[in-house]
Formats: structure tokens, C-alpha cells, sequence
């Protein structure tokens, strides 16, 4: 695969690779996605907007530059202490791996993050991972973010990201760190045509978190726990799926992850509500909600990868690999996409039978 490194969302040339429950692969234009649903099928897709969350500014102690990247927080609304990577001198045009680490941080250290100020609550296991608390009002919190703070980035993309190339077309509230990217995917047309085939459409609202912190050990301990909201109507169009021998196709990572430790909360219900999301998918992990994804590509070793080995064989997931590198697949937030139905091994007789 090759590195996505234009900030264009929905490039004309977008390909899909498509994968069915017995492993066979299709390759297709991206704009297809709506053809590989069946009348019945529930999408639900991330609706959070991206936040800002790289905040450059000053160790105050030390008096050294450092760079602030929000990385977690324990509810949606929570406006005034975050979990933070913290690099030291640089910014996005170094590899992430690259990057110096932040000077000798302590608790009740302040930062200076533009008009922001920040004091270190916690060291969280990590040279560079703290908990934070910003100062101020909770409206002074988020003017400041919104107007100090850039779009979390990585050196694959060489020009600057503005704020709106990080924001699905479905954006809503600005609670991510970095973007749902998959749901890149989505445009009115695809919606529409969705509509017309009697596909029903649903988002719910997941605080997607950062894909990669430098740091091999940390990069380990991906995802962070990270906040969702399920409303009422997305719960019952998942209940009416289930009873109806319908698929739920999830658009992106987020998604599973949050209808699965619902599911596994709730044995394989999925209430409406907001609940923290601490578990990490992988190749046992049982999915019960979730049928199929809407996924970028990702590569071997990363957390959005492991995710994928809940869906498929390894070796499946080897042969995936092999036509995405052979076909030219781009990667990153801004690369291509695969659809990838789980395993028919577990799905049920109904939706078996559908197939």
C-alpha cells in the first residue's frame, strides 16, 4: 500500500476492496459501497466532528516548547481535563516516531498552550501520556481549543490540515480527536441510493481517538477508553435488525467498538445510553452485533488491524493484504477503503441464508 497524502476525502479514483463471508475478494470503485448492502441492512456511522486537539505552547517550568496532543477523556461532555500525548520541540512534518519527548514533566506543572493554561494532574504510566485540567470556564475551554488548537496530524500528509478536511459529511457534535475517517466514505448520493434500496441509515456518537502516539510500548495500550452516545432511535433500529435477520454494516472501527461492549454489557442487546469504551478487539474477541465494516486499510500491527482479525481468519486477512499492495491501495485517513463481512463462521442461520 502507499501512503495517502492529499487531504481529498472523496477522490474520484477511490477504490473498495470488497470481502464476503467466505473470503472472496472483489475490487471495486468506492461509490459501489450502496450496491453491496441488501434491503434490511442497518449502517450506522460515526457522526462526531473533529476536534482541534493539537495544542502547541510552552513547558512553563522549563521554559521549552513542547506540542499537546489531546488523547482521551472519560465522557463526552467533559470540557476541562483530557488525556494528553505530549511531544517535545517539532510538529507534524517530523515522524511521529521521530519526535524528541516533552522535557521532565511533574504534577502541578503549568503549560501555556496559547490563550489556554493547563496544570498536570497525573502521569499516566508513560513519559508521555499526563492527564490534564485546563483552567478557566468550560466556554473559555472550548474557544480556546477551537481557536488555538490544528487538526491532530502525521507526516504523510506534507501541507497543513485544515479543520474541515477532518470533518465527516455527517459531522455533529465536536468531541473526537481525531476523524472517523471511514465515514470519509459517505456522501448524499450513497445515502440516498441507500434510501432507495430500503437500507436503513443510523449514526451513533464515539470520541474517536489517536492512532499513534511514537512510542512503540504506548502505541500498544491503543485504543484509549474512549466515550459513546447510542441514542434511543439507533438502538431500536438495531433491535429491528436483529429481529428481522438484518445485517448491521458498521462504518468504521469506532462503531464496532462501541456496539460491541454495549452488546457485551447488555448480553447482545444494545440500550440506548453513554458509556465508556475500555475493551480491545481482536482476533477472540466475538462480535455480536456487528456483521460487516466499512474500514479504511490499515496496516499489520496496529490497533485498527487487530480489530480486523474479529472478522476474519488470518490468513484471509494475509491474502486482503496481498491484493491491497498488489492493486496500489492508499492508506491513512485519506486512503481507500475495504468491505469486510465477518466470517460465516458464527452468523446466524437467518442472515446465513440471506447471503
Amino acid at each position: 500500500m502507499r501512503a495517502a497524502s492529499v487531504p481529498i476525502q472523496r477522490p474520484l479514483d477511490a477504490k473498495l476492496l470488497a470481502v464476503d463471508y467466505r473470503g472472496q475478494i472483489e475490487h471495486l470503485a468506492r461509490s459501489e459501497f450502496a450496491d453491496l448492502l441488501r434491503p434490511g441492512d442497518t449502517v450506522i456511522a460515526n457522526d462526531a466532528a473533529t476536534l482541534p486537539a493539537s495544542l502547541s505552547g510552552l513547558h512553563v517550568p522549563s521554559g521549552r516548547s513542547i506540542e499537546v496532543r489531546l488523547a482521551g477523556r472519560r465522557a463526552l461532555d467533559e470540557n476541562a481535563r483530557f488525556s494528553a500525548v505530549i511531544f517535545g520541540e517539532g510538529d507534524f512534518r517530523i515522524r511521529t516516531e521521530d519526535r524528541p519527548k516533552p522535557p521532565l514533566l511533574n504534577r502541578g506543572d503549568r503549560l501555556k498552550l496559547g490563550i489556554l493554561q493547563a496544570t498536570v494532574l497525573e502521569l499516566l504510566n508513560h513519559p508521555r501520556l499526563f492527564l490534564l485540567e485546563f483552567g478557566g470556564s468550560l466556554r473559555q475551554i472550548r474557544e480556546g481549543i477551537a481557536r488555538h488548537g490544528r487538526p491532530i496530524q502525521y507526516a504523510h500528509v506534507p501541507m497543513p490540515l485544515a479543520a474541515w478536511n477532518t470533518w465527516t459529511p455527517i459531522a455533529g457534535p465536536p468531541v473526537a480527536f481525531e476523524p472517523p475517517s471511514a465515514g470519509f466514505a459517505l456522501d448524499w448520493s450513497t445515502l440516498r441510493k441507500m434510501n432507495e434500496r430500503r437500507i436503513r441509515f443510523a449514526t451513533i456518537t464515539h470520541a474517536a481517538g489517536i492512532s499513534s502516539t511514537g512510542d512503540a510500548e504506548l502505541d500498544r495500550r491503543l485504543p484509549f477508553d474512549e466515550p459513546y452516545r447510542i441514542s434511543h432511535s439507533t438502538a431500536a433500529m438495531i433491535r429491528a435488525a436483529q429481529e428481522n435477520g438484518g445485517r448491521i454494516v458498521a462504518v468504521g472501527t469506532t462503531v464496532v467498538r462501541a456496539l460491541e461492549h454495549a452488546a457485551a454489557l447488555f448480553d447482545g442487546t444494545v440500550p440506548a445510553g453513554e458509556r465508556l469504551a475500555t475493551q480491545r478487539i481482536g482476533a477472540n474477541s466475538p462480535l455480536r452485533i456487528v456483521d460487516a465494516i466499512l474500514s479504511g486499510t490499515h496496516e499489520p500491527g496496529t490497533s485498527h488491524y487487530e480489530l480486523l482479525r474479529a472478522f476474519a481468519k488470518d490468513e484471509n486477512l494475509a491474502r486482503i493484504d496481498a491484493e491491497l499492495n498488489t492493486h496500489g491501495y492508499r492508506t491513512h485517513e485519506f486512503g481507500d477503503s475495504i468491505f469486510l463481512e465477518r466470517d460465516g463462521i458464527g452468523m446466524s442461520s437467518a442472515k446465513r441464508s440471506a447471503a
